[in-house]
């Protein structure tokens, strides 16, 4: 469905409205979607769209897969999280793998973000660099 340059600004305004301290409010969403079903204003299928496209793109960047060559204690987890929390806030869902390829270190995801502090990845940039 394409969706018009007007929709699609009303829909990130409303969704910017159900940010709460850049949070997104379930509730607030969920309150949102029915209003504008039951008033079904001009374009509000593509409005709806919109929305769900932001909602999926919110959820997603809250995503955190960390990498490590072998498994973490409990100690290097809260210091990994901690340091998550601070640059990305709460709300953040995180799991945890092992990938002995990694040979050292973290390799973390955030959403789109990739923060790669392992020895392979060091390894692959510098014989990239030669």
């Amino acid at each position: 469905m394409k969706i018009s340059k007007v929709a699609a600004a009303t829909a990130r305004r409303l969704f910017g409205l159900c940010q709460v301290n850049g949070q997104l409010d379930e509730n607030k969403l969920r309150d949102l979607v029915s209003k504008i079903i039951a008033a079904q204003p001009r374009d509000y299928q593509a409005i709806l769209a919109a929305i769900h496209r932001l909602t999926r793109i919110d959820a997603k960047s809250r995503e955190v897969t960390v990498q490590s060559a072998a498994e973490l204690d409990s100690a290097s987890r809260a210091r990994v999280e901690s340091g998550l929390v601070k640059d990305y806030g709460n709300n953040l869902s995180i799991s945890y793998t092992t990938n002995p390829e990694l040979l050292g270190g973290l390799k973390i995801q955030v959403g789109d973000d990739v923060f790669d502090g392992s020895v392979q990845g060091r390894l692959d940039r510098l014989s990239k660099a030669f």
